[in-house]
């Protein structure tokens, strides 16, 4: 089976994230009588009601068992290691390998995986996801739940008494309008499910602050052409099949103070480009993305020595980045050390 096997269905599929259109952080008191009965319930913040993907999900209490499917992402349970809740987590299967925020990447490898076979799409199938007995299964969309890949419906795990979510952007697999407020609408639908309402205002506040501080210094200034692109991985045909062209990544660059010189390569979130098109295009400056590659630094000098006519092989300007430039807690990471390689005099 060939290495790249899990980025082409992962990433081709389960990385390509529409908008789950979630439920404000309202509670349904569900038929509660008088004063008491409401205050009670407003103050336990269940029962709770989410509208997740056309299927309503309703939590009388917070999970306990909750399991964490791939979908080449960490966003599900980094944000759940963000809200403090890695003690309910029960089977995990994502990992980056690294991360921008220091002792995540150990936290999320302590996490229990459910000692479960995985399938061909390096996930956890039907039966080996209902004997986990989860209360909660977090997929980043809804390839995760597709019963023709070999997974548990949404249904099925109804029957057995388990809720289900799919991230934002992740209910038709089309991640190519996503932006940082997807990141912030996992994070409160996380916080209502689990009621931690105020730690995930307070992750967001706090990363709002960042981000706009960053903007502010760089506002004004020439976007560079920033080239995104995810380490040695292959997912087309060409040469550079993993090279993006629209979604999160985008809006991290534009807050940066960059833009995507490859924005109009694809309709899609990725292009698949030859070396040729490439060679051709002015890129001022590298983003490379690790997933489960220890080095992704490594992989973009050898680009710029491949492409010595750009001007960030001239400059040396890349950034190797993990998470923080996908969806999850920590795009405001992302959004500095971007910003700093591309506007470093306003540091």
């Amino acid at each position: 089976m060939s290495k790249k096997r899990p980025v082409a269905v992962a990433l081709a599929g389960a990385l390509c994230l529409v908008t789950a259109a979630c439920a404000d952080s309202s509670t349904d008191q569900d038929g509660a009588t008088g004063d008491k009965a409401s205050a009670a319930a407003a103050k336990s913040g269940y029962p709770a009601i989410l509208e997740n993907c056309g299927v309503s999900e309703k939590f009388t209490k917070a999970p306990g068992r909750v399991v964490v499917m791939n979908g080449a992402s960490v966003a599900e349970v980094s944000t759940l290691l963000s809200l403090g809740l890695g003690d309910r987590v029960v089977a995990n299967q994502q990992s980056y390998g690294m991360s921008e925020v220091p002792g995540r990447a150990k936290a999320i490898k302590a996490l229990p995986n459910g000692k479960v076979k995985l399938n061909d799409a390096y996930d956890i199938p039907r039966e080996a996801m209902i004997g986990l007995r989860p209360d909660l299964v977090l997929s980043t969309t809804s390839y995760g739940f597709d019963e023709k890949n070999g997974f548990a419906t949404r249904d099925q795990l109804k029957e057995v008494g388990a809720h289900t979510y799919v991230s934002p952007q992740g209910c038709d697999q089309d991640t190519s309008k996503m932006t940082v407020a997807d990141s912030y609408t996992l994070l409160r639908d996380m916080g209502k499910i689990f009621n931690v309402h105020d730690r995930a205002e307070q992750l967001i506040t706090a990363s709002e602050k960042h981000i706009a501080e960053i903007s502010a210094k760089v506002k004004g200034e020439k976007q560079p052409k920033v080239m995104v692109l995810f380490s040695n991985m292959a997912m087309g045909g060409n040469d550079f099949s993993s090279v993006v062209a629209k979604g999160i990544y985008n809006d991290i660059l534009a807050k940066a103070g960059g833009s995507n010189a490859f924005a109009s390569a694809s309709k899609t979130s990725f292009a698949d480009l030859s070396k040729e098109k490439v060679a051709a295009t002015d890129v001022d400056a590298l983003v490379v993305i690790g997933y489960n590659d220890p080095n992704p630094a490594a992989y973009a000098k050898k680009l710029l020595k491949e492409f010595p006519q750009w001007p960030a092989a001239k400059n040396n300007t890349y950034v190797a980045l993990s998470d923080s430039m996908y969806l999850g807690p920590s795009n405001d990471l992302a959004v500095e050390k971007i910003a700093k390689a591309l506007h470093p005099d306003k540091f």
